[in-house]
Order: C-alpha cells, then sequence, then structure tokens
C-alpha cells in the first residue's frame, strides 16, 4: 500500500506542473485564502484540505512571516456516517452509510459524495493600497481578494463553504482569522450538519431520520516545513513532508492533562496537539534531532535553525448533547484515537457503497479514546522504530470524532473547534540553533541558559527543553480560542492598518509615505515600521524596526538605506498597549501581512551635481547586445528594452523628441535621484525604431543644497578638463545647485 501511495504521489508532482504551467484550469471557486495572520492556510469547497489535490498537499503556514513554505499540515478529512441507512441512490439499505473528503483526494468518488455548493472570502474591510515605485505592489492583492465586505463581521476574514453530501446532510462551515497578536496563529471552525435530505448534486430530496449520525475529522500534520520543501531536503528528511516522525498526544476529561490545573471538568480542554518527534532517517541522533536542527550550518541564521520547533492541534470549543439539547457536552469529542495513515480505509479510491469498506471506516470513527496517547505510546523511541511494531497505527492520523446524534429531517447540530499552531519564535529558533551548533560541531561550548522551571547538563537537554516550550504556547493558543469563542468574538483587537502605504525609491534615501485609517474609536496611537533586505517571507530573512512614531506623523524617509541592496517595508497600527488581554502594557498591532511590499525599492544615484554629468545609457542602444544590458540588474527596474538616463538633477522635466523633433516621450522626475529610466516605447506605447534621438533635460525648480555636496568621482567638465576631485566640496550648504528652467541636451542612438 506504501508503494501505491507513493507512485501517487509521483503522479501528483506532475499534476502540480500542470496547474503552475497552465496545463489545469483551477476555477476561482475551488478554495480562498486566509493571510492575514501569522498562521495562513487555504481553505476548499469540498470537505477538508486533502492530500492529492489539484491544488496542493501542504498547508496551514506558521510562522508565515518567514516563508511561504513554513507548512504544518500534509491532510485532512471530514467523514461523516450513520446507521440503517437507505441509500435512495441504490435503494438498498445499508448497516452503515460513510461519506467524506478524504485524507486523500479521490476525483473519481468524491465528486459522487461531496457536492459543492458556495465559497466565499469575507472581510470587514478591504486590504490597504500598498505601492512601490507606482506600482502595486502587495502579495496579497493575488490572495486577500474579499468576495464580501462586511463591516459587522465579529473577526477579521471569514471563509464560508456550504456544500451537501450523499448522505442527506448539507454542511455549512465557517473559517474564521484574526489580526491581533495574541490570536492570529490559530482559526476557529464553526460547523453545522443540517439533516436536509439532499443526497446529490441536482438537489433531490429524500427524508430520512439519520440514526447515530458521527462527524469524524482527521488530521496528519507535517512539520517538515523548510527543512524539506516539494522536490527535495534542505537539511531534513525528504519524508517528514508525510508526517513520518509527526507524534501526537489527545486530552480530555478521560485523559486531562497534567500540567493544567482546572477547577471542573467542564473546563478541561479537549483537544490534542502534535509535533515533530526525532527521525531516525537523520544524519543526527535521536538526542540531537529535537527541533531539526540545521546541521550542515550556512552562517548566521542558518547554522543550527531549529526548522520544525513547532506544535499544532485542535481544541474543541463547542459540541452539542444532542440536536434537541444545545448544552455543551464536556464529553465530546467521543473518538479521539490515531491510527495507520496507508491503510487502505485512508485510500485515495473509495466506494461509498462498498458495506465492507465502509464498516471499517465506522470502526475508526467511532472507535472512542484508546488506553494511551500516541506520545505514551512512542515514549522515548523513534516514531520509525513503534511503526514497525505497531503497524496498525502507522503514520500517526489523529482523529477527533463526534457523535452519536440522531438527526431528524430537519434537525441540525453545530460544532465548533479551533486548529492552531505555536512554539518557538523564530528568531529563538536561531538563537538556540546557533548554540546547538557550536557544540554538534565542536566550535565552543557556549553558556546553556535553560527555559524558566527547566533544567539539564547537555546541549540536548538544552535544545530539547527549548523545543518543548511550544506545548505550553500551544496550550496557551488553545485557551486564547476558548476566551475568543466564549466572549462572542468580542475580545479586544488592535487598530486598523494605514488604508495606504507608498514606498519610493530615492536617491538620498527611500521615501515612505501612508494614510492614516478611519479611527472611529480613536484606537490608534502610533505607527512602527520594520525592513528587510534582498528577500522577504523567507526564512532566512531578517527583519528590524527602523522607525517609530506617534499617530500625526505620516511620512518617513529611510536614509540609512545603502546602494545595491533590495529593501522591503511593512507598517503597523498600534495602539497604547491598556486593551491588551493577555499582556497589558504591550500594544496591540494591526497585521504585518496587510502592509507588507512584495517588491522591492532601492536606493537610487544620487542626483547629479553639475547638467554636464548627464548620460544616456547604453550610447547606442543596439538590439541584439540588449539581452547583457540591463536585464536582471540588482537596482533597476530591468526590461530588455531599457534605456537609463543617470546624473540628472533630482527635479526635472525628461523629454525625448525625434531628429525631427517631434516629442515621442515625456516625464516628470520628482524623486529626488539622479537616475530615471525608459522602455523604449512612445507615451502611447509604440516601440521606437532606428534613429537618432534627442533628450531634452530641464531643471523644473530651484534646488538647494541643504548640505555640503561632495564629489563622488572624478568631474570633467565638457572638455575632459578635471574640474573636482573625488570628495572635493562641490556646494556648500545653501548654494544653489540649480536655477529653474536651466537645460542640457543628449542625442543618442537607437539601433533595431
Amino acid at each position: 500500500m506504501k508503494n501505491t501511495i507513493r507512485i501517487i504521489r509521483v503522479t501528483l508532482i506532475a499534476i502540480g506542473f500542470l496547474v503552475l504551467f497552465g496545463g489545469i484550469q483551477l476555477t476561482a471557486q475551488t478554495l480562498r485564502w486566509l493571510r492575514v495572520g501569522q498562521l495562513q492556510s487555504f481553505i476548499v469547497d469540498y470537505g477538508s484540505e486533502n492530500e492529492l489535490t489539484p491544488v496542493s498537499s501542504n498547508s496551514f503556514l506558521w510562522p508565515a512571516q518567514y516563508g511561504d513554505n513554513q507548512y504544518t499540515s500534509r491532510m485532512k478529512s471530514l467523514w461523516m456516517g450513520s446507521t440503517n441507512f437507505l441509500d435512495p441512490a441504490d435503494g438498498k439499505l445499508h448497516a452503515v452509510k460513510v461519506i467524506g473528503s478524504g485524507p486523500r483526494y479521490d476525483a473519481a468518488s468524491q465528486p459522487a459524495m461531496i457536492f459543492n455548493r458556495t465559497i466565499k472570502l469575507i472581510g470587514r474591510k478591504k486590504s490597504p493600497l500598498i505601492i512601490v515605485d507606482g506600482v502595486p505592489a502587495s502579495a496579497n492583492d493575488q490572495y486577500d481578494v474579499l468576495d464580501e465586505v462586511r463591516p459587522t463581521l465579529d473577526c477579521d476574514r471569514m471563509v464560508e463553504v456550504t456544500f451537501n453530501t450523499s448522505i442527506g446532510v448539507s454542511v455549512t462551515k465557517r473559517v474564521k482569522a484574526f489580526t491581533s497578536q495574541n490570536h492570529d496563529n490559530y482559526y476557529i471552525y464553526d460547523y453545522t450538519f443540517k439533516n436536509t435530505g439532499i443526497y446529490n448534486a441536482a438537489g433531490d430530496v429524500s427524508p430520512q431520520k439519520l440514526n447515530n449520525f458521527w462527524a469524524h475529522f482527521g488530521y496528519r500534520y507535517a512539520f517538515s516545513g523548510v527543512t524539506s520543501s516539494g522536490w527535495g531536503s534542505t537539511w531534513g528528511d525528504f519524508a517528514s513532508e508525510w508526517g513520518t516522525s509527526t507524534i501526537s498526544n489527545d486530552f480530555g476529561p478521560y485523559r486531562p492533562l497534567t500540567t493544567i490545573a482546572v477547577p471542573t471538568t467542564t473546563d478541561t480542554l479537549r483537544g490534542f496537539y502534535a509535533f515533530y518527534g526525532p527521525d531516525k532517517a537523520r544524519t543526527v541522533t535521536y538526542d540531537q534531532d529535537w527541533g531539526c536542527p540545521n546541521q550542515n550550518g550556512g552562517g548566521t541564521g542558518l547554522n543550527g535553525l531549529l526548522g520544525s520547533a513547532k506544535y499544532a492541534g485542535t481544541v474543541t470549543l463547542y459540541a452539542p448533547i444532542s440536536a434537541q439539547n444545545t448544552a455543551d457536552n464536556p464529553q465530546q469529542p467521543a473518538t479521539t484515537s490515531y491510527f495507520n495513515t496507508d491503510d487502505p480505509i485512508e485510500a485515495a479510491t473509495v466506494s461509498q457503497y462498498d458495506d465492507a469498506f465502509m464498516q471499517l471506516r465506522w470502526a475508526l470513527m467511532t472507535e472512542g479514546h484508546l488506553p494511551h496517547s500516541m506520545e505514551e505510546d512512542v515514549g522515548n523511541q523513534y516514531a520509525a522504530d513503534f511503526y514497525s511494531s505497531h503497524p496498525s497505527r502507522y503514520g500517526g492520523n489523529q482523529g477527533q470524532g463526534y457523535g452519536p446524534y440522531t438527526l431528524a429531517t430537519g434537525d441540525s447540530i453545530r460544532i465548533v473547534f479551533a486548529e492552531g499552531v505555536s512554539g518557538m519564535s523564530w528568531e529563538k529558533c536561531r538563537e538556540v540553533g546557533a548554540v546547538w551548533y557550536e557544540y554538534y560541531k565542536g566550535l565552543s561550548s557556549p553558556a546553556l541558559v535553560f527555559p524558566a522551571g527547566k533544567t539539564g547538563s547537555t546541549y540536548t537537554d538544552y535544545t530539547k527543553a527549548w523545543v518543548q516550550t511550544g506545548k505550553d504556547s500551544l496550550l496557551q493558543t488553545f485557551r486564547s480560542a476558548r476566551a475568543m469563542f466564549r466572549s462572542g468574538y468580542k475580545l479586544p483587537q488592535p487598530p486598523d492598518p494605514p488604508s495606504s502605504f507608498t514606498v519610493t525609491s530615492g536617491g538620498d534615501g527611500i521615501q515612505l509615505a501612508w494614510t492614516s485609517p478611519v479611527d472611529p474609536n480613536n484606537l490608534v496611537n502610533g505607527y512602527v515600521i520594520y525592513r528587510s533586505a534582498n528577500d522577504v517571507k523567507d526564512y532566512r530573512t531578517f527583519y528590524t524596526k527602523i522607525f517609530e512614531c506617534n499617530k500625526s506623523v505620516a511620512q518617513y524617509k529611510d536614509t540609512t538605506a545603502a546602494r545595491g541592496v533590495q529593501y522591503y517595508y511593512y507598517i503597523q497600527s498600534k495602539d497604547d498597549g491598556t486593551r491588551n488581554e493577555l499582556k497589558h502594557g504591550t500594544p496591540l498591532y494591526s497585521s504585518l501581512f496587510l502592509t507588507m511590499t512584495s517588491k522591492p525599492a532601492f536606493l537610487l544615484r544620487r542626483a547629479g551635481n553639475l547638467l554636464n554629468e548627464v548620460r544616456v545609457v547604453p550610447n547606442p542602444f543596439d538590439i541584439r547586445a540588449r539581452k547583457w544590458q540591463w536585464s536582471g540588474v540588482t537596482g533597476t527596474t530591468g526590461g530588455l528594452d531599457q534605456i537609463s538616463f543617470f546624473g540628472i538633477p533630482g527635479y526635472c522635466t525628461l523629454r525625448i523628441f525625434t531628429e525631427n523633433g517631434t516629442l515621442i516621450w515625456q516625464k516628470e522626475h520628482t524623486d529626488g535621484s539622479g537616475d530615471e529610466k525608459w522602455n523604449s516605447q512612445t507615451s502611447s506605447g509604440q516601440v521606437i525604431v532606428s534613429g537618432i534621438y534627442i533628450l531634452l533635460v530641464e531643471v523644473t525648480e530651484d534646488i538647494i543644497a541643504k548640505e555640503d555636496r561632495l564629489a563622488w568621482y572624478d568631474m570633467y567638465d565638457e572638455n575632459q578638463n578635471l574640474e573636482y576631485h573625488t570628495g572635493d566640496i562641490v556646494y556648500h550648504a545653501g548654494d544653489k545647485i540649480f536655477s529653474k528652467g536651466q537645460s542640457i541636451i543628449r542625442k543618442f542612438v537607437v539601433i533595431r
């Protein structure tokens, strides 16, 4: 069976290529994205996020600030079942009827069980307008596309899905996401299962009572993330992409967590957590492999980086006693077993009319609670060693089953749970990993500073102790989700981000400007700006806070930028910290993902000091050599037809004429830099032909030196006489550099 699954995976790689390059056209109704917090994922309209879909097999990214490949989930499933079901499709009475979605997508059978109806993304407000150098520059423009703006929404984003099923149950699924730093690492799933009797895509109805109805959710987490991405291992085990070393632990009134003191079982957390267990296929030892440290190194930020130091799982927030008694039942979920991912009943090809097959699924759905959790059963050994002696539990899928319920026609039940991810911050993963690396390589013996309440004597004790703080972080996430649900979604939320954020490359700095959000409740207290260099939203990215201000400020010039570096920015609104329910005094911040730029800004060439510095480059422009001229050069916008104008005044008008004096292009240069680009097209978009062209540069305002202006290279006059050595003062502060109306002409040749 494992070989069969691997063959299917290879097939899906080919499908992935087709998706990427246009071979398969996915409809707009297939999925929606939640990308406004540190937890990001797509939500599909066919029940659950399966493996082997035409979309992706990996989802649930955290922390998304450090990469779109920080995924933690390999597959999910949603099964529904009932007993003594008279199937209107085949006219037979089935002792057990089980239908569902996943864990592996089945393009033949699943569409005959799940009938998509609607999917939409709803938000309280649209995303801000993000502009870099005059063009839209937010990756969210492609993902955070709202189908509906609902100002009264009780969360920041919500995906709402509806579908019918062949068991006669109509499902409404609402997935809620939040942007507050206290709540942006979990989603709240609110399901309604209603017995409508609709049993096919045509909407035909066959009313009947559903006896012993169960809804069962399955999860297979895989924490490979950046350590093994898509086509091969970065430093982790490639097989960890399928969660081969994942370990889970379920808990509830039947097995309370000893780390949480609670007064009554009604407040006992009910759920499970999962984490990356040491992987036997890795080149490091069991004790060395907590958090999957980067044994290959790579320099600062990569040496020993803990790529999988995170925990994921779910917590039940509400499940009724019955369709009539809607009080929360603390004994739900009633099934919490872990099971074999590669069992036949988990396969892609299923038949809802195979009674023996459905009996096997039914047995798993209604299995109840096992004597021990998976974590207890595995103990201090590799998961692979445990599986070798317990093949029926291979793969570590964790189930959460709710039932049994009796649903008469028209009856419904509602099930609400939160799913989240937490763990060490990425900065802490770098810090602890760097210490691990020093010991692992025998380079030095840094001090081992353990987390509060933890002790040990070795660097592997130290690493494990820090990794396991992720469990406490996830349990706090569960409590935060429960508090949010119990409050009726009324916990304080952060102020809105600026309604626009504009970044403009310049010659004496990079200019940032923003528009304050509409703020009727006066929540905005100020703003904070972060910057990264040369990459963004990547596990190698470093973010640095470069500016903080009060709410009256609306612009900032980044004068610390260096030439030759690509810069990315984000800005966050902040409140005064008095509303933070977890850390009083710490401001609540708006989502960084709503303003993060996806296109780079640059420190451009400094403005010219003398008009005779103006140059046209290349001159002549020869189309036969264009692929070697500017395309892909760092610090330029690229483009095979690009012609650049260097050494121009910071504020001027550029006009291009044909040799006979016809004006074909004009641009106002206002960014204060010394260079401008032209794409070899007229103002009406026509590509120019071979010929001689004339550039007219005209100063548009008096330009005064704000400080001493130095020659930054040896400067010559028109007759090639040296005027200034590098470093000479060309103008003193207060001197007039250019007068409005000064101009200069340059001729250049284009060969096409």
